[in-house]
């Protein structure tokens, strides 16, 4: 139901104002869904809890998903879902920033959540807490550079409560990831950088939540679980459509969709 209402709320928000990166909000719907609504250790009335669990995500033009969930759990009045990137000042900016409850960095330029999400790691231990951090990644994202220092590093701190989720839907900006800069084999990278690799199909809610869960036992050093997805999935016409990474339903497309998929009539 959680993932349901982030399509709903991603579609509705982004025709609304038409504009955001609808596609890879959709891709990461079901992960996100499982990491607040299974996973995570948080409590929305205390936003700055020591002991939460926290949550990067790095890929910061998927915002869309962030918004819905932390809506959803009671972070904020989902009525402001409604000034997503159309209202001056408004919280619900085309990128996550922290000003908004729940929100625990901005990102944007890609390639630092990692980074961000071992110092977050390595203060836990310096602080002689348990929580755990999660950094979700695009593909198309780890071709720049400084994911991989951060990888290096992670591993050799033995940061075992980081916990990378890359959505890989094979699309970016423009066009297939493996025509652009080739990732694959993927999971041997990751392998020969010293993590933990685990590999799941990114819409399946069961497989994903048996699989992140294992990680919260002890481990001696960082996981990466690499999600296949399908960038726009639930809205059929983006669907692994690179053209979507950055568009929006008109009003009249969005008025034409089936009501289980939109909120309401604009």
């Amino acid at each position: 139901m959680i993932a349901r209402q982030i399509r709903r709320d991603a579609i509705w928000m982004s025709t609304k104002a038409g504009c955001g990166h609808l596609a890879p909000a959709l891709s990461v719907a079901d992960i996100v869904a499982v990491l607040y609504g299974g996973i995570m250790r948080h409590d929305p009335k205390n936003p700055a809890w020591p002991q939460r669990d926290r949550f990067i995500l790095s890929k910061g033009h998927g915002c869309l998903a962030l918004y819905s969930v932390l809506s959803q759990m009671g972070y904020f009045d989902r009525r402001l879902l409604g000034g997503f990137c159309s209202e001056y000042g408004t919280m619900l900016a085309g990128h996550p920033e922290r000003s908004l409850p729940g929100v625990e960095a901005n990102t944007g330029s890609l390639g630092h959540g990692i980074a961000l999400g071992l110092g977050m790691a390595l203060g836990a231990r310096l602080d002689g807490l348990d929580y755990l951090v999660f950094v979700l990644v695009g593909d198309g994202e780890l071709e720049e550079g400084s994911n991989w220092e951060a990888a290096m590093a992670a591993a050799r701190h033995e940061a075992g409560n980081l916990v990378v989720i890359v959505d890989r839907n094979g699309l970016q900006l423009g066009g297939f990831t493996e025509k652009i800069s080739r990732l694959e084999p993927l999971d041997q990278k990751w392998q020969a950088f010293g993590w933990n690799v685990k590999t799941v199909n990114g819409h399946d809610i069961p497989e994903l939540m048996a699989t992140i869960a294992s990680v919260r036992h002890a481990q001696a050093q960082p996981t990466v679980v690499i999600a296949h997805t399908v960038k726009g999935k639930g809205l059929e016409i983006a669907e692994n459509k690179v053209e979507w990474h950055y568009k929006a339903l008109t009003r009249e497309q969005y008025n034409a969709l089936d009501p289980e998929v939109r909120l309401e009539v604009l």
